[in-house]
C-alpha cells in the first residue's frame, strides 16, 4: 500500500474565479507573490488541461494546467475540487496531483506498483519541499515503525544521517539542478528509535512530468551489502585506535577498548586480564593453567539501565571449567557460542549464567588475547537478538581488534614493570626514616606517582646542632629518572659536608645537573634517554637551633609555608632560582627568616596542589588553611590530614610533604666565652672548657681530646686570625667545639715536619675529633670539630 501526505490546496477561487488564497507553493511554483493575483481573476494563467471526457467524469474533478508570467506551463494535472464553507456556499481548490499520482496517472501502473511494492530497497518521493509524500513498503521497516510517523516531513528530520548535512545539501542540489545524485556511503538511524546506525547507499535523482515540471525528488536508500560490512570493519578499527593504546596503562585500555567495541559492535563486552599481568610480570606460556587467575578489568554493556555482570570489575578468580571461556584460553581458538536457557555449559557456571539470561544475550564471541606464545588474557563479546548473531566476518574483526589490543595491553606491562622497578630504586636510594631530632620534631609522606619515580625527602644533621630538610623532584618517569635521583641526593650530602651555604650548594650542584644533562645530550641518536632532557627542582634549607633561623633557597620549587606558633601562616615566595641542569637564569639567592620556637615548616611538590578538592585547584593558598587548623597537633597527624584534604585521585607525579616543628637547644647544653686576643688565650679556654665538662659529666677521656682541640684553635686563631675571638661548645647529639674569629684567612691542614716548632695544631685537632670544618660567614669564619658522646649508662634500676 502507498502512502501519501495529506493535500494542501495551491491556490482557492470563489464561484466567480477571484483568487481568496495564494500558497507559497504557488508563488514559488508561478513566480507570481500573492499581491499579484489575490482579488483578481485566475483565468489568464489558467487552461483546460487534454483529459479525456470519461477520465474527467470518473475522477469527478476537472484536470487543470497553470502558466508562469513567461507563458510557460509550469503545472500540469491540477485537479479542481469543491470546498465548502461554514456559511453553506462553496470555493474551489486547486490541488497539484500527488507525485505517484503524475508518474502513473491511470494508477495502474505495474511498474509503479512492483516499484512500491516489491523492489527491495527503501524509496521515498518528496515533493518541491523535500517533505516525504510517498514512501514505499521498504522504507516501512526501515522507519523503525509506522510509516506514518514521518510522512510530510523532511527527509532528514525523519532519519539522523551521519555525516550530517551530506544527504540534506545533496537533495537540495538535485532538485535544483536535475542532476541525479551518485551514490554515497551515509550512517542511517530513525530519529527517536533505539536502534544501531546501518551503513546504507543514499541517491537521488529529480521528477518532473512529460511537460518538463518539477514534481519532486526521489531518494534511494540501499544497504550498503558486503562493503557495509568492511565499512562497519573499519569504523570498529577507527573506534579501537581512537580509544586503545592511549595510555601505557593496562586498566586504562582495556577500558577503552570495551568503550571502543559497545554499542557499535556488541552490545555487552567483558575483558579479564591474567592477574600477573595487570602487576607488569610475564604472561603465562599457553595454554593456560586452569588454576591461573584473571582480573576483570573493564565490562560495559549498552545503553540500558540496570548494568548486568556476573562479577564485578576487579575481582580477581580463575576460569570455571568446561566452559567456552576456559576452553578459548586452552587451544586459544576463538569461538562464536549461541545462547539460550537450556545452553548445557551454563551449569558449570551459575553467576554468568544468571548474568546471561537476565541480559538476554543470544550470541557470544570469545577471542583470546595472546602475544609471541603467551597468554594475556581474554575479550567476551554479547549480542541480543535484535543485534544478530556473530558470524565468521566478526571474528575476523576481533581477532584483528584482539591482536592490537595484545600489543597494548604488553606495552603497558612493560611500562608496569619498568615504573615497579623505578620505585623500588627510588624507595632504596632514599634513606630509612630517622627519629625526630630533640631540636625538630619531623613527619613526610611520599607517595609515588603513575608519572613519577623521581622525588625524594631527606632530612641530615650538619655541623653545630644545624638540620638541613631538603624535598626535590626530577621530572621524567622510569629508571633513569630514580637514578638521576639518587645522584643528586649523593651531590647534596657531599656538598652538605663541605658546610657550603644554601644557596652556594644549590649552585654547585646545578653544576652537576647540568654535567650530567650534557652526557644525556651526547648518547648515541638511537638510545631514547637522549631524548629526555634531564631537569629538577628543589628546596634546600638549613634550620639553626640556636640562632632561631632558618635559611632556604629554592631551584624551581614551591614557596615553603611557615605556620607560626599562634596557627597564623605565612608564604614565603621570594624569588626563586632556575631549575637544576639550567646553564641560564638569575642566580640562587638564599633567604634567612627569624623562626619561633613551636613553628611548622613546610616543603612539599607541586603535586600536593595539583587537584584541590575543596579549594582552588593549585592555588598555595589551600596548604595553609590545613596547616593552621589546630597546628598543635602531632606533625604526622597533620601531614596526613594534608595528604587527604589536597590530594585528588590522580597522581601523575610524586606527591612529597616534609613537615617540622621547631623547637630551640636548651640553654645549659651551649656554653659561650669571648677571649681576649693574647696566646694567654688558649690556658684560659682549657681551663674553662674543662670546668664545663665537668659539670656535664663528660668522661675524662673526650674531655681531654676537648681540652687539647680547644687549646689548638684558640691558640691558631690568636696566632693567624684577628679579633674579637669566641669559644662555644655544644653538648647536643654530639659534643661541638666551635672557635670564630673575624680573620679571613682559611685554616690549612698541614703534615709538619720533625724539626717544626709549630704546623701541628689543625692536624693534631683532626686525629682527636670525628670530624671538623671551617664555615665561612659575613664576618669571618668558625673552624669547628666534632667528637662523639660515650652512651650514658642506664641507671634507672
Amino acid at each position: 500500500m502507498i502512502a501519501v501526505a495529506g493535500d494542501d490546496p495551491l491556490m482557492v477561487v470563489d464561484g466567480s474565479g477571484i483568487v481568496v488564497q495564494w500558497s507559497r507553493q504557488a508563488e514559488a511554483l508561478l513566480g507570481r507573490g500573492a499581491d499579484e493575483v489575490l482579488g483578481r481573476s485566475i483565468t489568464p494563467w489558467l487552461a483546460r488541461a487534454a483529459a479525456g471526457a470519461d477520465q474527467q467524469a470518473e475522477s469527478n474533478q476537472d484536470e487543470v494546467a497553470l502558466y508562469d508570467a513567461s507563458g510557460r506551463v509550469v503545472a500540469k494535472d491540477l485537479r479542481v475540487r469543491p470546498l465548502p464553507r461554514q456559511d453553506g456556499s462553496l470555493v474551489w481548490g486547486l490541488f497539484q496531483a500527488q507525485a505517484y499520482e503524475a508518474l502513473a496517472p491511470d494508477g495502474g501502473s505495474v511498474v509503479l506498483e512492483a516499484l512500491f511494492t516489491q523492489v527491495p530497497v527503501g524509496l521515498y518521493v518528496l515533493d518541491t519541499g523535500l517533505q516525504i509524500a510517498a514512501a514505499n513498503v521498504v522504507a516501512r521497516t526501515m522507519c523503525g515503525g509506522t510509516l506514518e510517523r514521518v510522512l510530510g516531513r523532511r527527509l532528514t528530520d525523519a532519519y539522523e544521517f551521519s555525516p550530517p548535512g551530506e544527504v540534506e545539501a545533496m537533495l537540495r542540489a538535485v532538485l535544483d539542478s536535475g542532476a541525479p545524485s551518485p551514490e554515497r556511503v551515509v550512517y542511517v538511524s530513525p530519529r527517536g528509535v533505539s536502534d544501531r546506525p546501518r551503513i546504507m547507499d543514499v541517491s537521488a535523482f529529480r521528477l518532473e512530468d512529460r511537460h518538463g515540471a518539477i514534481l519532486g525528488v526521489a531518494a534511494v536508500l540501499v544497504a550498503a551489502g558486503d562493503r557495509e560490512r568492511a565499512l562497519a570493519s573499519l569504523c570498529v578499527w577507527g573506534s579501537v585506535r581512537e580509544r586503545v593504546g592511549q595510555t601505557l596503562d593496562v586498566l586504562a585500555t582495556c577500558r577503552g577498548l570495551v568503550d571502543a567495541l559497545v554499542p557499535g559492535f556488541a552490545d555487552a563486552a567483558v575483558v579479564e586480564v591474567v592477574d600477573a599481568v595487570v602487576r607488569g610480570e610475564q604472561p603465562p606460556l599457553a595454554p593456560l593453567d586452569q588454576g591461573v587467575p584473571l582480573r576483570r578489568v573493564a565490562f560495559r554493556q549498552g545503553d540500558v539501565e540496570q548494568q548486568v555482570q556476573a562479577h564485578p570489575v576487579d575481582d580477581v578468580r580463575a576460569l570455571p571449567f568446561p566452559t567456552p571461556y576456559a576452553q578459548t584460553l586452552a587451544d586459544l581458538k576463538p569461538r562464536v557460542v549461541p545462547l539460550g536457557p537450556d545452553t548445557p555449559w551454563l551449569a558449570a557456571d551459575p553467576l554468568r549464567a544468571r548474568a546471561i539470561r537476565a541480559s538476554e544475550v543470544r550470541s557470544l564471541l570469545v577471542m583470546p588475547l595472546t602475544l609471541y606464545g603467551t597468554v594475556i588474557g581474554l575479550i567476551s563479546l554479547y549480542r541480543t537478538e535484535h543485534a544478530g548473531a556473530f558470524d565468521e566476518k566478526d571474528v575476523a574483526i576481533a581477532k584483528e581488534v584482539a591482536d592490537y589490543t595484545a600489543l597494548c595491553i604488553n606495552d603497558a606491562r612493560h611500562y608496569t614493570r619498568e615504573h615497579t622497578i623505578a620505585t623500588t630504586i627510588q624507595r632504596h636510594l632514599l634513606p630509612p626514616w630517622r627519629p625526630s631530632d630533640p631540636t625538630l620534631e619531623t613527619a613526610s609522606l611520599l607517595v609515588p606517582g603513575s608519572q613519577g619515580a623521581g622525588g625524594w625527602v631527606d632530612i641530615f644533621a650538619l655541623p653545630n646542632a644545624r638540620t638541613a630538610l631538603v624535598v626535590g623532584e626530577v621530572a621524567g618517569q622510569g629508571i633513569h629518572t630514580a637514578t638521576a635521583m639518587g645522584q643528586l641526593r649523593t651531590v647534596i650530602h657531599t656538598l652538605a659536608a663541605l658546610d657550603m651555604d644554601p644557596d652556594e650548594l644549590l649552585a654547585r650542584l646545578n653544576d652537576t645537573a647540568t654535567r650530567l644533562a650534557s652526557e644525556r645530550a651526547a648518547l648515541p641518536p638511537g638510545d631514547p634517554l637522549r631524548h629526555q632532557p634531564l631537569t629538577a627542582s628543589c628546596a634546600y634549607a638549613v634550620y639553626d637551633p640556636i640562632a632561631r633561623t632558618c635559611t632556604i633557597a629554592r631551584a624551581d620549587h614551591p614557596p615553603p609555608v611557615i605556620t607560626h606558633p599562634d596557627g597564623t601562616t605565612e608564604i614565603f615566595d621570594y624569588p626563586s632560582g632556575p631549575p637544576l641542569g639550567s646553564t641560564e637564569g638569575p642566580p640562587f639567592a638564599a633567604t634567612t627568616v627569624g623562626v619561633a620556637e613551636g613553628s611548622i615548616l613546610a616543603l612539599y611538590t607541586v603535586s600536593l596542589l595539583s587537584s584541590c578538592p575543596s579549594g582552588h585547584p593549585g592555588k598555595v593558598d589551600s596548604l595553609p588553611e590545613v596547616l593552621g587548623d589546630r597546628p598543635e597537633r602531632p606533625v604526622q597527624e597533620i601531614c596526613d590530614d594534608a595528604l587527604y584534604r589536597l590530594r585528588g585521585n590522580s597522581r601523575p607525579t610524586d606527591t612529597i610533604l616534609l613537615l617540622a616543628r621547631t623547637r630551640a637547644i636548651p640553654s645549659d647544653e651551649i656554653a659561650t666565652w669571648h677571649l681576649d686576643h693574647h696566646p694567654s688565650a688558649a690556658g684560659t679556654a682549657r681551663a674553662r672548657a674543662r670546668e664545663q665538662l665537668a659539670t656535664w659529666g663528660v668522661d675524662d677521656e673526650t674531655a681531654y681530646a676537648t681540652e687539647v682541640i680547644v687549646s689548638e684553635l684558640v691558640t691558631n686563631a690568636v696566632r693567624y686570625g684577628s679579633p674579637p675571638v669566641r669559644l662555644r661548645i655544644i653538648k647536643h647529639r654530639v659534643l661541638t667545639c666551635e672557635v670564630q674569629d673575624t680573620g679571613a684567612l682559611a685554616p690549612r691542614l698541614r703534615h709538619a715536619r720533625t724539626v717544626d716548632e709549630g704546623g701541628r695544631g689543625l692536624f693534631i685537632s683532626a686525629q682527636l675529633a670525628q670530624t671538623w670544618g671551617v664555615r665561612y660567614t659575613s664576618d669571618g669564619k668558625t673552624v669547628w670539630t666534632e667528637q662523639p658522646l660515650p652512651l650514658q649508662p642506664d641507671r634507672s634500676g
